[in-house]
This record gives structure tokens, sequence and C-alpha cells, in this order.
């Protein structure tokens, strides 16, 4: 089955850090993303060495993980990022801990897997890891949440 992403999540470019699904279950998620030299956070990190911020390699496991959510873990069937209202999917609450091996670059093939190991309520506990040439360069643990989409909402 299919994970349509842009369904699915409400991040676009230049923020959609996601760029095909390649297997998923309701426990485990496994992603690609290439990024190019082009890529905004890119620019500038580090000039003449351009290296993937480790904020934005957190970021691409998060996004996973929220498509594993939006996915199988919808208070609504078939949730779609541009019409459901009422709900703010995968909303990150907490990093437990991160650890960086080693460099992403512009043109890497990044693996992205994610493995759901809690699930309380509205609360989701995930492990993930990014792989280059199978070569594990970061691994993490962190927690998402699902709230209010009023949360998000800006006030005036």
């Amino acid at each position: 089955m299919t994970v349509n992403i842009l369904k699915r999540l409400h991040q676009r470019r230049p923020y959609l850090l996601i760029d095909e699904v390649i297997e998923h279950s309701k426990m485990n998620i496994h992603v690609t993303k290439r990024p190019t030299i082009e890529e905004h956070y890119l620019q500038g990190h580090f000039p003449g060495a351009p290296v993937v911020p480790g904020a934005m390699m957190q970021e691409m496991t998060t996004q996973a993980a929220g498509l594993l959510i939006t996915e199988y873990y919808s208070p609504v069937p078939d949730y779609d990022s541009d019409k459901t209202t009422g709900y703010a999917l995968g909303v990150l609450r907490t990093i437990h801990h991160a650890k960086y091996k080693s460099f992403a670059r512009p043109q890497d093939l990044l693996h992205i897997k994610v493995e759901l190991i809690q699930h309380v309520e509205n609360s989701f506990r995930f492990k993930a890891s990014i792989e280059v040439n199978d070569k594990k360069i970061m691994s993490n643990e962190f927690t998402l949440v699902n709230i209010s989409d009023e949360k998000l909402i800006s006030r005036k």
C-alpha cells in the first residue's frame, strides 16, 4: 500500500524532508531523502563543506514518524492534511536522546528508519536511525503527540 506523503503530512517544500516511502506497517516505516546542494538548510552550513544539520536529521525522523501516525493512528478515517481539521498529528513533545556518528552530505541517499516502541492514548514514542551506504550515521528516540489544532493556530 502506497502512502501519499503530501496527503498525510502538513509540511511542504522547502520544509518537507521525505522523498519516498520504501515500506511501512503499524510499527515501522522506512523512508528516504536525497539532499541536494540547493536545500535551504545547506546554504551556509558549511561553506566549502556542506553537511546536513543534526536538527534537520532529527526532523527527518520526526516527519517519517508523523507519516506512520497519520497512516495508522489518525483519529479520523483517511486523514488529509489539506482538508482534515481539528487535529495536529505527530507534534514533537520530547527528544529523549540523539547521537550523531557521522555526516550526511548533499547527494547521499539517506535511509530513515523509524520504529514505534510505545503508544499510550495520544502519545507515541519512537526510536529511529538514519543510514548512508548501510552505515548508521544517526540514532535517536523521541515522543510525538496528537493534539487539537487550535493549539497551533495563531491568536491575535
